[in-house]
């Protein structure tokens, strides 16, 4: 399916965006000068932000304190975090302590066969999921591990920062739509636009579930890696393509 320019077409009734993180909101790993401006514009316009994210749940809460953001879903749609210090588990874990072991354990079953696989940093902030770097990995790796996690009972998915084995049924398009329901039941699925930039943001670009959605450019990099694709496409990749959307968003 080929990827269509970004243009208003869609965009007259947005009143949330709800956005990846890394490598969407970010540049070159960082926030840039403008960033929080332009949450602060979006914001003044009406138009909330709400981040959703694979990173931990402990490392989202203190972006969700400082950020002027409607709130956050981290862990792939794991857990809800609100400005206010409320935490919402939305994915059903009845025992989170026998969770964590069974995840750990299913990680040094995969790095028995990846021996040079690296837990991520953020683990012990972690709730629902566990994560290993990316970096280094193959295609066929990646396939390989995703097929292993399946086989043990977990799923799989990755981003262009770490690799993320969680519950089957935890995506973020589950844990937004959720989200939306209990948190924003006023808002229409035309009124609500997902951006991301790889193959975690995958389940946000289901047209059937969010019909508006954005790709910075940088998502070019996994088109052939995911069923669903965006909508739209930025020209600008990572945090200029945010910029770029939302400056038209700002425009109507």
């Amino acid at each position: 399916m080929p990827l269509s320019p970004l243009n208003n077409t869609d965009l007259s009734d947005i009143r949330l965006i709800a956005s990846d993180v890394d490598g969407t909101l970010t540049q070159n790993g960082k926030f840039s000068s403008d960033f929080i401006s332009t949450l602060i514009d979006l914001q003044s316009a009406g138009i909330k932000v709400l981040l959703v994210t694979g990173r931990s749940a402990g490392w989202v809460s203190a972006l969700v304190n400082y950020l002027p953001v409607a709130g956050a879903i981290a862990e792939n749609g794991g857990i809800f975090l609100q400005p206010n210090g409320n935490q919402d588990l939305l994915s059903s874990v009845p025992n989170l302590s026998r969770h964590r072991i069974l995840l750990e354990n299913t990680f040094h079953h995969i790095k028995q066969l990846f021996p040079n696989l690296h837990p991520s940093a953020d683990n012990q902030f972690r709730i629902t999921d566990w994560t290993f770097d990316v970096d280094n990995l193959s295609a066929d790796d990646i396939q390989a591990i995703s097929a292993q996690c399946d086989l043990m009972g977990w799923s799989f998915t990755y981003s262009n920062v770490q690799c993320h084995i969680k519950p089957l049924s935890q995506d973020k398009a589950t844990g937004l739509l959720s989200v939306l329901k209990k948190y924003f039941p006023e808002l229409n699925s035309q009124q609500v636009l997902t951006v991301g930039d790889s193959p975690n943001d995958e389940a946000m670009f289901n047209p059937d579930l969010f019909p508006i959605s954005v790709g910075v450019a940088n998502v070019r990099h996994y088109q052939d890696k995911m069923l669903h694709l965006p909508k739209y496409v930025t020209q600008a990749s990572e945090f200029a393509g945010f910029s770029e959307l939302a400056k038209l968003l700002l425009q109507k």
